[in-house]
């Protein structure tokens, strides 16, 4: 199996697989515990239909929208994901060139193998950084400071990892940051030579958002668990998210909401986006899909702040969905991380590619010429 012959998202998950020593694909593909939420959270667009419009006039039609004050080709953003250099060497850098290729918004993790310095001095598309609020309040001040100077375009504070989520396929593999090449996995290094050699004989692993302050960014093997469960601050609450988006005093966008509730206290608290994400099911099992969600919030704050549906989205009609619901856009990490995983920078371009054919396609066949004119009555939920 080669690049060419993906032709959609399935397909390079596919050949992520082949390619990926076992304990890192389950890395990425997995999920808590029974993974019912991760399974739900693409399943969800399947319970709503598209009911299109016709004889509309799509000769030309734009793609293109607003998102936090920057415009992206696409209503669709590359959410910020840890640990890019383990799926493939280049790791942040071609998902970064790749975003600015297609004029997309992407994120970069607190947990990105690649610095905020090199990002920023390296693309000059809309970026995100994702802070997880560490115990130490020094560390959390430098990444803002650091974000600041280096001019990123928004800041998300991640509020649904305060502690890890029973990820039982890493638990079984015993995968840690970085690889350990444990007896139990050494035989699927070994059957992987091209990211064996590449993992080891390229630039050293690390986290260089974190090294100044913790261990665990000079190259100590830790798993995400103990990781998350150790060194983030459970104290975590609105008042702390209030003073983060005060210090950092620029774009502010909350990932992790999931009731109106919570929506609406974002509000209150002046943030100016959401992304409604349970975290790809690593978290909470059995929590709903962000799909399943979405009306509801945009219904409680929709026009008071934009509303981004993040996770599950491996098709451009699934992005079309989120939009016709309300969403200002569309986000997901994996639909990007299997195509990183299967052949880097190529990888990540072909399947963006593949994206924006879709979403071009579905609108042509929806009957609009800009995403603005999605909205509800294109839309019948099964069984209703």
């Amino acid at each position: 199996m080669r690049l060419s012959d993906c032709h959609n998202i399935a397909d390079m998950r596919l050949l992520a697989r082949k390619r990926l020593p076992w304990p890192v694909f389950d890395y990425i593909d997995g999920a808590a515990d029974d993974e019912v939420t991760k399974a739900r959270n693409t399943a969800a667009f399947d319970e709503v239909d598209l009911v299109p419009n016709v004889l509309a006039g799509v000769a030309r039609i734009d793609t293109g929208c607003t998102i936090m004050g920057r415009h992206s080709a696409l209503p669709l953003i590359l959410s910020p994901t840890a640990l890019q250099r383990v799926f493939h060497w280049q790791g942040e850098r071609a998902v970064a060139r790749a975003a600015e290729r297609f004029g997309l918004w992407f994120g970069i993790s607190s947990l990105a193998t690649v610095s905020i310095e090199e990002i920023a001095a390296l693309v000059s598309a809309p970026k995100m950084f994702q802070l997880y609020v560490h115990k130490d309040a020094g560390l959390n001040a430098s990444m803002i400071e650091r974000c600041r100077a280096a001019r990123f375009d928004a800041l998300a504070l991640t509020v649904d990892t305060i502690v890890s989520g029973k990820r039982e396929r890493c638990q079984r593999s015993g995968f840690t940051t970085p690889p350990r090449f444990t007896p139990a996995a050494l035989w699927s290094y070994a059957t992987r030579p091209r990211w064996t050699l590449d993992y080891l004989l390229r630039e050293e692993f690390r986290l260089p958002n974190l090294d100044t302050h913790v261990r665990e960014g000079t190259g100590k093997a830790v798993s995400i668990a103990e990781y998350f469960n150790t060194m983030l601050d459970t104290a975590m609450d609105w008042d702390t998210a209030a003073r983060i988006r005060q210090d950092w005093g620029g774009t502010f966008c909350l990932k992790g909401v999931m009731s109106a509730a919570d929506a609406r206290r974002a509000v209150e608290i002046g943030a100016d986006a959401i992304m409604v994400s349970n975290h790809g099911g690593r978290q909470l099992d059995g929590s709903r899909a962000p799909f399943d969600q979405l009306a509801e919030i945009v219904d409680a704050v929709g026009g008071e702040i934009e509303i981004i549906c993040d996770g599950g989205v491996r098709r451009g009609t699934h992005v079309l969905k989120a939009l016709a619901t309300g969403a200002s856009a569309a986000a997901g990490g994996r639909l990007y991380l299997y195509a990183l995983a299967a052949a880097g920078q190529p990888g990540v371009e072909r399947a963006l590619a593949l994206l924006r054919d879709e979403i071009e396609r579905g609108m042509r066949l929806m009957g609009v010429t800009g995403t603005e004119q999605l909205d509800r009555t294109m839309l019948r939920r099964r069984g209703a």
